[in-house]
C-alpha cells in the first residue's frame, strides 16, 4: 500500500510534469534510444507522506495519553488530598471545555505558525501539566496543570491536526488517512488505559502522571525532525497528486471561524446539531470516560480490570465508526443518529443493573455495544453539516464538536458533584439515558436541506 504511487524529489523544470527519457551508449559511442536501452526494474520508494502520517499518527496517540488518566485517578485524588469529586470532576471538565473550545482556532494557528511548531507546543504544555502535577498540594494547581495546561495541548491536537495534515500530504488515499488517524486517538487509549490502571494499582498515581508526561516528550523529536509543514517544504508533490507551492501564512483564518459561527448560529439546525453533539459528549466522554472506572470500583471491580474494560470500547469505536459511515452513504442522516442515541440511552438505564465485582457476560455485551456506538454518531453530523452548510460545512463541524466537548465537560463536573451527594452513580447512567432520548427526538425535526445536492457540491 506505501508503495503504489512513488513520488521523489523533483526539480522545478520538472514539476510541470514533463519526463526526461534516459538514454544510453553501445561500447562504440553509438547512441540508443530509450526504448532500446536496458531497462533497470524501478526502485519503490515510501513517500514521505507516509512517513509524516505515522509521526502524527504516534502524536495523537502521545497526545491522547492524557485522556487515559482522569477516569483512573478520580479515587486516588479523593483518597490522598481530600479534594470532592466535584472538584476533580470541574478539573476535567474545564480540560474537555478547551479541548473542544481550541479545535476551531487550531487550525488557523497551523496555517499562520506552522504544523510542526504548534504541534511541539502542544506537546510541551501536555507534558508540563502532568509532570507538574506530581508536585500539586491544593485543588487549584489542579485546574491550573490538568484544566489549563493539558485542555490547550491536546486541543490543539484534534481533529483539526489529523485534517490538515491530510489535505496537505494527501491527494490519493485521503479516506483511509482520515480513517487511520481518527483511531489513533482509540488506539491511544487501549494501548495507555491497561498500562496505566496497573501503575496506578501498584505504585500509585504520580508515576502514571509522569508517564503521560515523558510520553509526550518523547514524541517531540520525532515531530521537529519528520514532521514537515508542507510537501513542498521537502520538494515534493503530495501523495498521488501534482507539485503545489507552499502557501503564504494565512492571517484571517480565526476571523473566518468566528465569522461562520455567527451565520450558522441563526439556523435552526446548527443548534439541533450542536445540541444532539453535546448530548453525545456528555455519554461518551463525560461520563463513561470520566466516571465508568470509579463507579465500578465503587462496586468491588478492580480499578485494572475496570480499565481493561474501558480499553475495549477503543477497538469496537473503529469498527462501528466505520460502518456508521457505511451506513451514511445510504440512509437517512438524521434517522440513524435517531436510532444510535436512542439504543445508547437504552443501554444506560440497563448499566446501573450491570455494575458487579467480577467482569460478567451482560456487562462485557454492555462495553462490546457501546464501544460500537461511541463515535458512530460522527459521520451522520458530518454529513448533515455538509448538507446544511456546503463549503462552511468543516468550520462548523469545528464548532459543533466544541459543543460536544462541552457537554462532556458539563458531565465530568455534574457526575463528581450527583457522586458526592447521593453516594452512588445510579441518579448519573439514569438522567444520561434521558438526555439520549431528547438527544434522538431532536435529530428527528433537524429539517433537510432544500437542495443538499447543490450543498454537497459546494462543500467539495
Amino acid at each position: 500500500m506505501l508503495g503504489d504511487v512513488t513520488q521523489t524529489t523533483r526539480s522545478p523544470a520538472d514539476r510541470d510534469g514533463t519526463r526526461h527519457e534516459g538514454r544510453g551508449d553501445d561500447r562504440n559511442g553509438d547512441r540508443r534510444t530509450a526504448s532500446e536501452a536496458p531497462r533497470r526494474p524501478a526502485r519503490r520508494r515510501v513517500h514521505r507522506a507516509w512517513i509524516v502520517a505515522v509521526v502524527t499518527f504516534v502524536t495523537i496517540i502521545g497526545g491522547a495519553a492524557f485522556n487515559s488518566l482522569p477516569g483512573l485517578l478520580i479515587d486516588p485524588l479523593h483518597t490522598e488530598f481530600g479534594w470532592s469529586r466535584g472538584e476533580i470532576g470541574l478539573a476535567v471538565s474545564i480540560d474537555m471545555a478547551l479541548y473542544g473550545l481550541t479545535a476551531p482556532f487550531a487550525a488557523a494557528l497551523m496555517d499562520r505558525f506552522g504544523i510542526r511548531r504548534v504541534v511541539v507546543v502542544a506537546l510541551g504544555a501536555v507534558a508540563a501539566g502532568a509532570l507538574a502535577s506530581v508536585w500539586m498540594t491544593a485543588s487549584w494547581q489542579l485546574m491550573i496543570y490538568w484544566g489549563l495546561l493539558v485542555g490547550l495541548g491536546t486541543g490543539s491536537m484534534a481533529l483539526a491536526f489529523s485534517a490538515t495534515v491530510t489535505n496537505r500530504w494527501f491527494v490519493a488515499r485521503r479516506g483511509l488517512v482520515t480513517g487511520i488517524l481518527t483511531a489513533a486517538g482509540a488506539s491511544g487509549q487501549l494501548v495507555f488505559l491497561p498500562l496505566c490502571a496497573w501503575i496506578v494499582s501498584e505504585h500509585g498515581w504520580r508515576p502514571a502522571s509522569v508517564t503521560v508526561g515523558l510520553a509526550a516528550l518523547v514524541v517531540v523529536p520525532f515531530v521537529w525532525l519528520l514532521l514537515h509543514d508542507h510537501p513542498a517544504d521537502v520538494g515534493l508533490a503530495p501523495y498521488g497528486g501534482a507539485y503545489v507551492e507552499k502557501p503564504a501564512p494565512e492571517r484571517g483564518a480565526a476571523g473566518r471561524a468566528v465569522r461562520v459561527l455567527v451565520d450558522a448560529a441563526r439556523t435552526g439546525p446548527f443548534w439541533l446539531l450542536a445540541g444532539t453533539f453535546a448530548i453525545c459528549g456528555a455519554s461518551t466522554n463525560g461520563l463513561i470516560r470520566t466516571h465508568f472506572v470509579p463507579s465500578a470500583h465503587d462496586h468491588g471491580m478492580p480499578i485494572t480490570a475496570a480499565a481493561s474494560l474501558l480499553a475495549v470500547i477503543g477497538i469496537f469505536d473503529v469498527i462501528g465508526t466505520i460502518f456508521s459511515g457505511w451506513l451514511t452513504d445510504r440512509f437517512d442522516a438524521r434517522r440513524l443518529l435517531a436510532v444510535y442515541y436512542a439504543l445508547r440511552g437504552i443501554s444506560l438505564l440497563f448499566l446501573p443493573m450491570l455494575m458487579a465485582p467480577t467482569v460478567r457476560p451482560p456487562m462485557v455485551f454492555f462495553i462490546v455495544f457501546y464501544g460500537l456506538d461511541w463515535v458512530a454518531t460522527v459521520p451522520p453530523t458530518l454529513a448533515l453539516c455538509r448538507e446544511r452548510y456546503g463549503k462552511d460545512s468543516a468550520i462548523v463541524f469545528g464548532w459543533v464538536l466544541a459543543s460536544h466537548q462541552v457537554g462532556a465537560a458539563l458531565v465530568a463536573f455534574l457526575g463528581g458533584v450527583a457522586r458526592d451527594a447521593f453516594g452512588s452513580y445510579d441518579v448519573v447512567w439514569y438522567a444520561s439515558g434521558a438526555l439520549c432520548a431528547t438527544a434522538a427526538l431532536m435529530a428527528l425535526v433537524i429539517r433537510r436541506s432544500r437542495e443538499p445536492e447543490d450543498a454537497v457540491a459546494a462543500a467539495g
